[in-house]
């Protein structure tokens, strides 16, 4: 198959994985006692690491840092609800998909009463009226689904990601109502928006992380893997066997539990956009 009746997204998609597996092969594997079974490709993801944390100094984190000094913070809140208000969209899809009906109608709920009431979404009534904010994404499915989470992977811009996490999160953009926005100028934008305003809630984390951690790379590693398994588990994550893997015990994905609180750990070193 050629791809050629894909559409361009995917094509794109497929295009940028095969880059990636490519890049992985080439880099090698890190080897000797400190070896992370979960990270065999060490040595390419410390240097997409490096170059984004050189992007983040130099350019993101000054233009998120002009953004919290000159945008006031009624209008910063009125957009970070927008972006949130989309992603109770593909929020509600993915807990249909992993069983969790109660989970999905309450995603739905959110989406229509702050899109109604709330002016599109600027504004957050659902919280306040009761309904919680989950945040559910298509690798947390294909992990309730049983999908192995594969080598540890940092990706250019996006950070910490697993090869799981980096389909799934292909097919959330596919979910995504602002991937379809017309015309493309306004698309970008937004998304550019969408990158900046995620990075400046992060200001504050990314100081923390560098006062704490001796050595980033592992520390925003480990931290991205154990939260992963934290969502995919619904804050219940299985004991982990003599060799470090998890117990081979399927995730009950019906069970019904409260929004998982959110982790400042996970962005600084990448933009996840969730």
């Amino acid at each position: 198959m050629n791809g050629k009746g894909l559409p361009a997204r995917w094509r794109a998609g497929r295009k940028w994985l095969l880059a990636a597996s490519a890049a992985s092969l080439v880099a090698g594997c890190a080897t000797g006692p400190t070896a992370n079974p979960k990270d065999p490709i060490e040595p390419f993801n410390r240097e997409v690491f490096r170059i984004n944390e050189d992007f983040d100094k130099g350019v993101m984190r000054p233009v998120a840092q002009l953004y919290t000094d000159y945008i006031p913070s009624p209008v910063r809140t009125a957009i970070d609800n927008a972006f949130s208000n989309v992603s109770d969209v593909y929020s509600a899809v993915n807990n249909l998909l992993q069983g969790k009906p109660t989970r999905a109608a309450e995603d739905s709920m959110r989406v229509a009463i702050n899109s109604v009431l709330g002016i599109g979404g600027l504004i957050d009534i659902a919280t306040p009226a009761g309904l919680p904010k989950y945040k559910e994404d298509f690798g947390q499915t294909l992990g309730v689904w049983g999908a192995p989470a594969g080598p540890y992977l940092v990706l250019p811009l996006f950070g910490p990601s697993t090869v799981r996490d980096t389909a799934g999160m292909l097919v959330d953009r596919q979910m995504d109502p602002s991937a379809y926005l017309d015309p493309v100028w306004a698309r970008n934008t937004l998304t550019g928006v969408r990158f900046v305003s995620t990075r400046a809630s992060l200001l504050g984390a990314t100081n923390l992380i560098e006062q704490a951690a001796l050595d980033k790379y592992s520390f925003m590693r480990d931290a991205y893997l154990q939260r992963r398994e934290y969502q995919i588990y619904d804050g219940n994550p299985p004991e982990h066997d003599e060799d470090g893997g998890p117990a081979k015990t399927p995730p009950d994905a019906t069970q019904e539990k409260q929004a998982l609180p959110t982790s400042p750990m996970q962005m600084p070193g990448g933009i996840r956009l969730r």
